[in-house]
């Protein structure tokens, strides 16, 4: 569990410096976009401080029931992921929606892209759910429901955000949403991850997130080296 969220928060860091946070910039430029990003971190901060750290420990397993705060953190860590990765996947599915509308190949790679960035974001909220309930079919569901906002936002965009869609709401989304996935890696995942007395693995993990995050990225030709 140490290697895996260390794996997670790795893979969220550098996909919203790198990734979420540089397209912000590069719509609406620096200054608006890393205040978007801070506008994010200050959101997720409010989301953090407004829920009581017990709330999973009581109404999971009811009071003086010997619960373990490991599984209890754990859990409160799973549904903060799936939390952050449903805003994250909002702006994703307009983002495919809109790329479709201009181009149909350009909307296909950004399909593809989404998808493979998918596949550790499911791992970052089906990982801890599953350690923390011992239940598959529990970590299946918030998986799916982090997933199914993509569609959403698509949807949104098409219904109602047409009129007003531009490239700059976009950024200033995407920038926020970097903020709340660092805010929950810094907060939630790296925290967990050392509880487990294991930091050299809890950061071993980051490590490896973030170059397969990387790997992905160059694969799709989101980032080039000279």
């Amino acid at each position: 569990m140490s290697l895996t969220l260390g794996f997670s928060a790795g893979v969220m860091i550098l996909v919203s410096f790198v990734e979420l946070l540089g397209e912000g910039i590069e719509a609406v430029g620096f200054a608006p976009a890393h205040l978007a990003f801070f506008l994010g971190m200050a959101a997720m901060f409010l989301v953090d401080a407004l829920i009581p750290h017990d709330y999973f420990e009581v109404h999971e397993h009811g009071p003086g029931h010997g619960h373990d705060p490991h599984k209890n953190a754990l859990m409160k860590t799973g549904l903060f992921v799936a939390l952050g990765l449903g805003i994250h996947n909002f702006p994703e599915g307009m983002a495919s929606f809109v790329g479709a509308l201009e181009n149909p190949s350009l909307g296909i790679s950004i399909a593809v892209a989404i998808a493979i960035h998918n596949i550790p974001e499911g791992l970052a909220v089906a990982a801890p759910i599953l350690a923390a309930s011992g239940s598959r079919k529990k970590a299946m569901l918030w998986t799916f429901v982090s997933g199914i906002v993509e569609p959403l936002g698509a949807g949104v965009a098409a219904l109602i955000l047409m009129p007003f869609l531009s490239d700059a709401i976009l950024g200033y989304v995407l920038a926020a949403v970097a903020g709340v996935m660092v805010f929950i890696s810094l907060d939630e995942l790296i925290p967990t991850a050392r509880s487990y007395g294991r930091e050299h693995l809890s950061i071993l993990g980051v490590m490896i997130g973030m170059i397969v995050m990387f790997l992905s990225l160059w694969a799709l030709g989101h980032v080039h080296i000279a």
